[in-house]
């Protein structure tokens, strides 16, 4: 399942970059057409890369796999591959509010989804599973999404102050959970309930 995960992941970054414009020119003015989608694929880079590290590390507080697990696993994939549909379509559009509120909901479904991968490992393994112990009460993951429906719903008013949103959530996940570090690197026997 992880190497699966990890190569959709790697897919996804290389349509975004295969998706970025060629500039037409060879100055520093010809960049300047680009910066839009530029800023849309650096975030959007953030973005694959803190669930690529999250899922790695929850994945290595995971004792065992079942159907339920890949499926939703599944989910979550399905979500992180329209990032650069959505990533594209903000970016080309110039922060035009549809699109920048479509991006966001493509976050929030994609949160929803890797809480539900979690919740799924977690009710199979046990409330006493090194997973459930290394994520405690997981506060930042409850509060991004409520997070990410105030920065959809801004995006109407203001789609710059969205997108400022949506990096302030990426900006408290690029640090990787250390709980999870921690756990898995003091690993102990789980005693079933």
């Amino acid at each position: 399942m992880e190497a699966f995960s990890d190569g959709v992941i790697a897919i996804l970054i290389t349509i975004m970059v295969l998706e970025l414009p060629v500039p037409h020119g060879t100055t520093w003015a010809a960049l300047h057409g680009t910066w839009p989608v530029l800023l849309c694929y650096v975030l959007s880079f953030v973005y694959l890369g803190i669930y690529w590290n999250n899922h790695h590390h929850m994945l290595q507080a995971t004792d065992r796999v079942t159907g339920a697990i890949l499926w939703a696993n599944l989910h979550l994939l399905f979500w992180l591959s329209l990032i650069p549909f959505t990533t594209a379509w903000m970016g080309e559009n110039h922060f035009a509010a549809i699109p920048t509120a479509c991006y966001g909901i493509v976050l929030l479904a994609s949160a929803v989804a890797y809480y539900l991968l979690q919740t799924v490992i977690i009710r199979d393994q046990g409330s006493g599973s090194l997973l459930a112990r290394a994520v405690g009460r997981d506060l930042k993951g409850k509060l991004s999404p409520v997070v990410y429906a105030v920065g959809i719903a801004l995006s109407f008013v203001s789609p710059w102050i969205s997108v400022a949103i949506y990096t302030a959530v990426a900006l408290a996940w690029l640090v990787p959970d250390r709980r999870l570090e921690r756990t898995v690197a003091h690993r102990e026997p789980v005693v079933e309930d």
